[in-house]
């Protein structure tokens, strides 16, 4: 059953508290007690999830000089589906100065899994966003079903990233996707750049893609400037 969570932060005049709207799906929506400017909110499973059949939605918006931190509580696992296939899609729009980071626990595809993961982000000049994607194909010992992973990320009306990886078994052990790791560590930003460093990937415009590949999710390094 499609089952859609939707965050509206929006800031009010005269700088007092953002007014925050919750609607809840699979995913539950908690605000979590504030570091000064900054609105905590906290994703958390509302129902066993991810199962054969599931179609989980998150929606983000934005609007004005707002600092936005999502936060999972928990990672997500992508169970044997038997023959079926699940979908889990994020969509962000921020406006007029807001910034989003979101820290995103490890998403495991689990053997006999199957699932669509698509991010899309929309921001205006003047925003930020910053967001770790961690996907991991398989639990001990498995191989890890079938996962494809598209991200569309849109600056000012421009596209500044878009990327569709087939992360299938048999597509993802070509040398120049994952070989023989089965996990995959990625910070993007949009509306500006990480440093230049190991790993770090500069786009085009204004926005930076850190990757990790690994066997290992211990090991991984984030980039000291991302939460």
């Amino acid at each position: 059953m499609p089952t859609t969570t939707r965050i509206e932060v929006c800031a009010t005049p005269g700088g007092g508290s953002p007014r925050v709207a919750i609607a809840h799906g699979a995913l539950l929506a908690r605000r979590l007690r504030e570091h000064g400017s900054t609105v905590r909110l906290a994703l958390v499973a509302g129902q066993a999830l991810l199962l054969a059949g599931d179609e989980v939605r998150i929606e983000v918006l934005v609007q004005g000089p707002v600092d936005v931190e999502i936060v999972e509580t928990a990672g997500t696992v992508a169970y044997e589906m038997r023959g079926g296939a699940a979908r889990w899609e994020v969509a962000i729009d921020l406006r007029d100065g807001a910034t989003v980071t979101w820290g995103g626990q490890p998403f495991v595809v689990s053997a006999g899994a199957e699932v669509r993961r698509d991010t899309t982000i929309d921001i205006e000049a003047g925003c930020r966003a910053t967001m770790r994607e961690t996907l991991v194909l398989g639990r001990a010992g498995e191989t890890g079903g079938i996962l494809h992973n598209q991200t569309r990320i849109d600056l000012a009306g421009t596209p500044l990233l878009i990327e569709d990886l087939d992360l299938a078994p048999e597509a993802r052990v070509g040398w120049a996707i994952l070989h023989h790791h089965r996990c995959l560590d990625s910070t993007t930003t949009a509306g500006y750049r990480l440093p230049h460093g190991h790993n770090v990937l500069q786009l085009e415009g204004c926005g930076s893609v850190h990757r990790w590949i690994g066997d290992d999710l211990h090991l991984s390094e984030r980039p000291a400037s991302a939460r």
